[in-house]
């Protein structure tokens, strides 16, 4: 059974930085390309960042220069890390296994980024 567990999310002002964290479960996470995308009020989830198995690295142009995605295959553990926070970055954020574009699992709970003005 597939488990996707967000962390990390928080209250913070614009120019600051946040790093997520996604532990995942239930399937071999080494080989699976990972993502981590947002949804903000009112949106569609869009994909922010995703991660191959080799370590090869896509960004969505809106957070390209800003955010860092990256793995930890002992761990079985995918990050974000975001730097110069703009409040149009504020939403949910979710990770998931990358098909496409979009999430292959069920949907985690995600966790929430707040960036104010």
């Amino acid at each position: 059974q597939v488990q996707l567990v967000e962390s990390g999310g928080g209250l913070v002002q614009a120019g600051g930085s946040l790093r997520l964290s996604c532990a995942a479960s239930g399937f071999i996470f080494r080989i699976n390309t990972m993502g981590w995308y947002r949804q903000a009020p009112g949106k569609q989830r869009e994909l922010v960042a995703r991660i191959f198995g080799g370590g090869t690295t896509i960004y969505a142009d809106s957070v390209k220069g800003r955010f860092t995605i990256s793995r930890d295959n002992a761990n079985n553990t995918v990050y974000l890390q975001m730097n110069s926070l703009k409040p149009e970055d504020t939403a949910v954020y979710y990770c998931n296994r990358d098909r496409g574009g979009d999430g292959m699992d069920a949907w985690g709970k995600g966790t929430l980024v707040t960036v104010s003005s």
